[in-house]
């Protein structure tokens, strides 16, 4: 029996998934959970030390028949967080988020510093936005100058996880792309945006080693396999971030293949060969952590939509579903704009949630559950827009993410792309990304190679479009892009 683990660092837990090859198997999930530090100024920070005491937690739930024959760990975390350590691996700051937009200010600040988004990019393929880490940088040297001054390690919440298993401080391209200080095209730190952020010491100095996806990051440390309960010759692959984890964990690792996550954020992700840059800066320019690269756009609000909705009307999660759907596509004419965390795509760091279109005939609890749940899928349409203009030709849709389970929600998506919807039967997919890539590090061969075997999708959960309801979301997804326009001069 082949055990490997992925371990994935996610904003509300961690989870852990034990994975048994030769019986390809999931041998057990465990999971604990984060909180989270929000202020109303856009603030969402969590601590680095939580991170640790979730994933003991997580082992010392796994039975020591399972835990002490893992082999290989894999570890995947929630992208662009920025984890600030002293040169002895202490921590100086609390870790400012993803979904953190109080450093928008600052995005502009670089933005004007480097000449423009359009020199911006030309620098690094994408732009300086508020989810990503360079701005939190900056946030750090300006707000927090007596902590940044001890300033000695840069990492993203994944390479803190490794650097605690391992003691190696590094960092995977795949992660470090969506960093905005890393130039995508040559797959290299960007000395231009560094300097922009600190013209007085050189911030390349305080960055990690830079790991391939093929590379090895170390054997686990012998205390930490001891206190986790791991077998002392476990390795650790490079790992990476949330959404090149889940691709890798739905089998998403050929060119063509579109990955949709409906998660606390919403994101839409396919395999590519080749760089895509979208200067219209609807797409992220990201490399994948299986090889090649991994075009992605990602929005703020998703199942943040349904949630806060459902926390109003006082409804269970089938509960939603079910009155949902008794509306019909387009949601008899309301639009729901879901920007209940400002938003990242589009830019909108000011913006708040809207609900329109309503009228005395349309105005009930059916439509507008319906339109919460459309909305998030709306929001992600304006990618695969971006997506075609750039030649990606999609040819399936592989749905992961808490919102998978919703068969209304599932079918939502296959109707408004006009695309077959697959779900994979591994549900914990940035977990099982970890363990798949941990595998292959551990067999020595292609992250592809492992996927076209371990992979396996739900047969009884496959969606296909239904022309009619294209046509009604057609109309709808007008309708959503013209209330969004129109209030787009208020949410910037």
């Amino acid at each position: 029996m082949a055990i490997t683990a992925g371990i994935d660092c996610g904003t509300q837990s961690t989870k852990v998934l034990c994975y048994d090859s030769i019986n390809k198997e999931v041998l057990f999930v465990a999971t604990s959970s984060h909180k989270l530090i929000s202020k109303e100024d856009g603030t969402r920070e969590q601590k680095a030390s939580w991170y640790v005491d979730a994933i003991r937690d997580c082992f010392n739930q796994i039975p020591i028949s399972i835990k002490s024959k893992i082999e290989a760990i894999g570890v995947s975390g929630q992208q662009h967080g920025f984890v600030p350590l002293d040169k002895d691996g202490n921590s100086l700051y609390n870790v400012k988020l993803w979904c953190d937009t109080s450093t928008a200010s600052y995005c502009d600040q670089l933005t004007d510093k480097l000449g423009g988004e359009e020199n911006v990019f030309s620098l690094i393929s994408n732009q300086i936005l508020a989810g990503y880490t360079a701005s939190k940088v900056l946030y750090f040297k300006e707000n927090h100058p007596n902590e940044y001054a001890k300033l000695a390690h840069i990492l993203l919440p994944h390479d803190f996880i490794n650097y605690y298993l391992t003691g190696e401080y590094v960092m995977e391209e795949g992660d470090a792309s969506g960093t905005a200080f890393f130039d995508v095209k040559n797959r290299c730190w960007s000395k231009e945006v560094l300097k922009a952020i600190d013209d007085k010491r050189d911030l390349l100095e305080t960055l990690p080693k830079l790991l391939k996806s093929t590379d090895v990051v170390g054997k686990i440390k012998l205390e930490v396999a001891n206190e986790l309960g791991i077998n002392e010759n476990a390795i650790v692959s490079p790992g990476g971030g949330d959404n090149m984890m889940g691709a890798i964990g739905a089998g998403c690792t050929s060119d063509g293949e579109l990955v949709m996550s409906l998660g606390t954020s919403g994101t839409l992700f396919g395999y590519s060969e080749k760089i895509i840059a979208d200067s219209k800066n609807r797409l992220a320019a990201f490399i994948s952590s299986s090889g090649g690269y991994l075009p992605l756009l990602c929005t703020m609000n998703c199942t943040v939509a349904t949630e806060q909705l459902r926390e109003l009307l006082l409804l269970g999660v089938k509960e939603l579903d079910e009155i949902a759907s008794k509306s019909q596509p387009g949601a008899n004419g309301i639009i729901f704009l879901p920007y209940f965390n400002g938003e990242r795509t589009p830019n909108y760091p000011k913006a708040e949630a809207v609900i329109a279109g309503m009228n005395t005939t349309n105005t009930n609890r059916e439509n507008i559950a319906r339109a919460s749940l459309e909305s998030a899928i709306y929001s992600m349409k304006v990618g695969l827009e971006a997506f075609k203009e750039q030649g990606f030709k999609p040819t399936k849709i592989i749905l992961i993410g808490g919102g998978s389970k919703s068969k209304v929600w599932s079918q939502i998506v296959s109707d408004m792309f006009n695309l077959t919807v697959m779900t994979p039967k591994i549900s914990e997919t940035a977990a099982f990304g970890g363990a798949l890539q941990s595998l292959a590090t551990l067999e020595k061969t292609s992250v592809k190679a492992i996927t076209d075997k371990h992979t396996q999708f739900n047969e009884e959960k496959i969606f296909t479009p239904n022309e009619k309801n294209y046509e009604m979301y057609e109309q709808g997804y007008k309708k959503y892009k013209t209330y969004d326009s129109a209030l787009s001069k208020l949410f910037r």
